[in-house]
């Protein structure tokens, strides 16, 4: 069981999958388009920029999902394993939530890509609205298109990790 280490500041990092092909056998399977991979390259490069680099993710097991986190960490440089989650492919706000409270406590910076609406939800949910202005304000009035991230920092241990307890720092709005 994880413990509670709210002393520590963590940052999360919620994304939204890049533009995906329109069709496929299922769902599940779709994925991404060219432009998908030109967008998640240069999400990966934004990161790189701003030096945030992961100790975990955790990433929807559908296939535009594993692609773009490929694309990502190619351009960013990042040699990190993810979890692939079936789970997080089919969950709503309230699930995701519980899926990163489980997160252990030792990680201090998670990427989590996965899937609208629930990307888009928990990145609302999350903000304290005391973050950085521009940051709030291009996630309020931009939405969360494909490829669109935003950038929280913590202060609560993952178990505690409820709406409201995170201070956006940054957002990338994406291309859609």
């Amino acid at each position: 069981m994880q413990q509670s280490r709210g002393d520590e500041m963590r940052r999360l990092v919620v994304m939204r999958h890049a533009k995906a092909v329109a069709t496929a056998p299922s769902d599940h399977e779709r994925g991404l388009a060219p432009r998908g991979r030109a967008d998640a390259q240069q999400v990966g490069q934004w990161l790189r920029e701003r030096e945030i680099e992961p100790d975990a993710a955790l990433v929807s097991d559908a296939l535009r999902t594993r692609e773009t986190w490929e694309h990502v960490t190619e351009a960013a440089g990042w040699d990190v394993e993810a979890g692939f989650s079936a789970a997080l492919y089919a969950a709503g706000a309230d699930s995701a939530f519980d899926l990163i409270r489980e997160v252990d406590a030792d990680v201090r910076t998670l990427v989590v890509v996965g899937h609208n609406p629930t990307m888009a939800y928990i990145a609302e949910l999350i903000d304290d609205g005391e973050g950085e202005v521009e940051a709030t304000t291009g996630l309020v009035t931009r939405g969360f298109p494909t490829s669109a991230l935003a950038v929280f920092t913590v202060e609560v241990g993952w178990t505690d990790l409820d709406p409201g307890t995170g201070r956006i720092e940054a957002f990338h709005p994406g291309h859609g």
